[in-house]
């Protein structure tokens, strides 16, 4: 869903760049996301139906500028991946939130469609203040 939500802002912001999703475990590779997450972003007018789960790799520490996640556990696993070389900024997505920095994104797994709704406000307001940061201070954006 963040990276539904993170396109829909860039988009309506008319900012140019890439984003893809990846976990940091091999679950779900190739899988399409959650049904509930689906029809939550589809709600909001984001289609995510194509997506497809993808494991982060080390090429990505050069090829994103950044590289968010959503909870603590995540954000070890990503830096204990990232080589040496790595040029992309680790961090986690409500970092970009005034008053949220530090703060994980429920997992809404376990939980029902309301959880699911729960997190794209959380995750859309997230993308939209990402949005407006990398407009003004570009790919040198620091969270």
């Amino acid at each position: 869903m963040a990276e539904g939500a993170f396109r829909q802002a860039a988009e309506k912001a008319g900012l140019d760049c890439s984003v893809e999703s990846a976990g940091t475990a091999a679950y779900h590779i190739g899988e399409a996301p959650d049904p509930r997450a689906i029809a939550v972003a589809g709600a909001h007018d984001v289609d995510i139906s194509e997506a497809s789960g993808q494991q982060l790799n080390a090429q990505d520490f050069t090829r994103f500028t950044h590289i968010f996640a959503l909870d603590k556990a995540n954000l070890a696993g990503i830096k204990s991946r990232a080589p040496q070389s790595t040029t992309a900024t680790i961090a986690m997505l409500m970092d970009t939130v005034p008053g949220r920095e530090g703060q994980d994104v429920p997992d809404p797994y376990y939980g029902d469609e309301r959880d699911f709704a729960n997190v794209w406000r959380e995750v859309s307001g997230a993308a939209e203040i990402l949005v407006a940061r990398l407009q003004e201070a570009g790919s040198d954006a620091n969270f």
